[in-house]
């Protein structure tokens, strides 16, 4: 640590002053540095072999890193830490960089905690992302873990430590007694000194995740030998925590590299996971569209045909019948119920025509019985005032004058229901008059 603080203040490369260490890894330190030319603050790592390595593989080395820094450097990705330079200070290559202000995941696990699976699965889509543009670029990063990604205060979330990473296809470095990268991180083929591809970054990212969801390395032992023989024997401890991210670390954390989870399969599951949803089977494989709605859409259609083969088909038939198959029976009932209903209403329509004419026939002949009188009969009714002794004739009377004393006559009281009757009816008839007959005169 004296050693540390007595570079403060020292300048690398005639440019870049170191200002304090950020942090302190397996290859190295790093420091918070500024440029002297540009007057900006940056990173600054400082590489040192391990301990115990003869002048040719340390000169070896550093040529090897020297070189891997310049690769990464080609990984142009928002999620990757930016590399800005690489110097040679003392016979070691000192690597500058971009200067990320925030915590790392570290921290955070540290401070708060395991993490959701979706908070979790949001972390891991984004490292994915920044691995994958690496991947194509043909650099592996070989030390992916939660001290490596920065939590940025804009939120950004960025891979750093690309230090000792290598070039796909280039030769192993790894020395005898000495394990380049995190045991615990590091990949079964790695361990056994296989070449590493892609799929070593994509274990180490499982590795990762589980650590942040369950709080825990899931091959983390007493020694680092025992570690790695964890790595290589031991099978995954199952997740309690994981939730829908269980299928993602299974499918990420297979002892055969071949047989682990695609990274752009990984993508998208995480994806899924990270916006809300879930998924159907444990390390099964979720096509269709990214949605999570669709993804449900899918687990339901998934479990009610797949075990069952074809029989299901007609399994959910009768969950929709009550609907659809209740039209059918009530709809040919309108059809029979359609004639009864029009011979009711025909029915009704006959009785009320039936009364309407025996109506009109009980009032036909109430009229026709007491007040029918013809036109014939006012004669008779005009000789009986003419014979009366009370009026003697005159013959100056005119044929307009017999009527209109008759009138008087008429209109007298009477107790008897003819005379009623007989006097009603002229005053009904009054419009159709006929001249009395010419009087009788001796």
């Amino acid at each position: 640590m004296t050693e540390d603080m007595g570079d403060d203040g020292r300048v690398i490369a005639g440019r870049y002053r170191l200002l304090s260490p950020l942090g302190r890894g397996g290859m190295g330190i790093v420091w918070r540095a500024r440029d002297e030319v540009l007057a900006r603050e940056v990173a600054v790592k400082e590489v040192r072999a391990p301990a115990g390595l003869d002048p040719a593989e340390v000169a070896r080395m550093y040529r090897r890193l020297e070189r891997e820094a310049w690769a990464a450097a080609r990984v142009s990705h928002r999620g990757v830490v930016t590399v800005y330079d690489v110097v040679t200070e003392d016979g070691r290559p000192w690597i500058v960089m971009e200067l990320v202000r925030g915590l790392s995941l570290a921290d955070v696990l540290e401070a708060e905690g395991p993490l959701t699976p979706q908070r979790a699965a949001h972390f891991g889509e984004q490292v994915l992302a920044a691995l994958r543009s690496a991947h194509e670029a043909g650099v592996l990063h070989r030390d992916v873990k939660p001290g490596n990604v920065l939590v940025a205060n804009d939120g950004r979330v960025v891979l750093s430590d690309f230090g000792i990473a290598s070039l796909e296809g280039s030769s192993s470095i790894t020395m005898t007694g000495e394990v380049v990268g995190s045991p615990e991180f590091l990949a079964p083929e790695r361990a056994l000194g296989r070449d590493p591809g892609p799929e070593s970054d994509l274990w180490s990212l499982g590795v990762m995740l589980y650590m942040a969801v369950e709080g825990v390395s899931p091959f983390r032992q007493d020694t680092p030998l025992s570690t790695l023989r964890a790595v290589v024997d031991e099978e995954l401890p199952p997740p309690r925590r994981a939730g829908p991210l269980t299928p993602v670390l299974e499918g990420l954390l297979r002892k055969d590299p071949a047989e682990r989870l695609p990274a752009a399969e990984t993508a998208r599951m995480l994806r899924i996971i990270g916006a809300g949803g879930s998924l159907h089977a444990s390390g099964g494989v979720v096509s269709g569209p990214d949605s999570p709605t669709a993804v449900e859409h899918r687990r339901y259609d998934a479990e009610s045909t797949a075990p069952h083969g074809a029989p299901t088909p007609p399994m959910p038939m009768p969950m929709p019948a009550p609907g659809p198959a209740s039209v059918p029976r009530h709809a040919p009932e309108p059809q029979r119920r359609g004639p009864a209903g029009l011979v009711l209403t025909l029915g009704i329509v006959v009785l009320l025509v039936a009364l309407a004419v025996l109506g009109w026939l009980l009032l036909r002949d109430r009229d026709g019985g007491g007040g029918g009188v013809s036109p014939t009969d006012t004669p008779t009714i005009s000789e009986s005032a003419s014979e009366s002794p009370s009026e003697s004739p005159s013959p100056s009377e005119s044929p307009s004058d017999r009527p209109h004393r008759a009138r008087p006559r008429s209109r007298s009281p009477c107790t008897s229901a003819p005379c009623a009757t007989v006097t009603a009816v002229p005053a009904r008839r009054r419009p159709i008059r006929r001249p009395p007959s010419p009087p009788r005169s001796s």
